[in-house]
């Protein structure tokens, strides 16, 4: 066991890891942050992104001991005082929901997205999301979500 340091949505984290533990199971199974979903583990899939050190990350591809000091924003900490992010709220509004099992790594990788490139047109965001799988929505309504908070600012 090695102790890292975490600064996971802006509160700071003292954690023992094994060397083989992976960054997406410290967060499920150790700190109980259970948005970030665990779909394929090979990072086929983007169930398991969240955003370390400013950018999108498959947590189930990150050695904890690799995030060591590192800052990681996860859907849990994209609400503020009860109130839905707008990128989370873009979704709802938008139909960009289905069963909702891919909805956090999507939304996480749309907010480093529209962090790097705030004005992203259609094709961007598509490339965008390349390395998130959804089974349900087709991804249009995805894209229409990203691209109407793209157009708030």
């Amino acid at each position: 066991m090695k102790t890292i340091k975490l600064k996971i949505n802006k509160e700071e984290y003292d954690i023992s890891v094994e060397q083989n533990w992976t960054l997406l199971y410290v967060l499920r199974e150790k700190l109980s942050l259970t948005g970030t979903k665990c779909g394929c583990e090979m990072g086929d899939c983007g169930a398991c992104t969240v955003i370390m050190n400013g950018e999108a990350v498959n947590s189930c591809l990150v050695l904890a001991m690799e995030a060591d000091g590192g800052c990681i924003e996860t859907i849990e900490g994209m609400a503020h005082n009860d109130q839905l992010a707008p990128l989370q709220s873009a979704f709802v509004e938008h139909g960009a929901i289905q069963c909702g099992f891919c909805t956090p790594g999507m939304i996480m990788t749309s907010k480093a997205l529209l962090d790097e490139n705030p004005h992203p047109n259609s094709e961007t965001i598509r490339y965008g999301l390349s390395g998130n799988i959804c089974r349900c929505t087709g991804y249009t309504k995805i894209i229409e979500a990203v691209k109407a908070v793209a157009e708030m600012e």
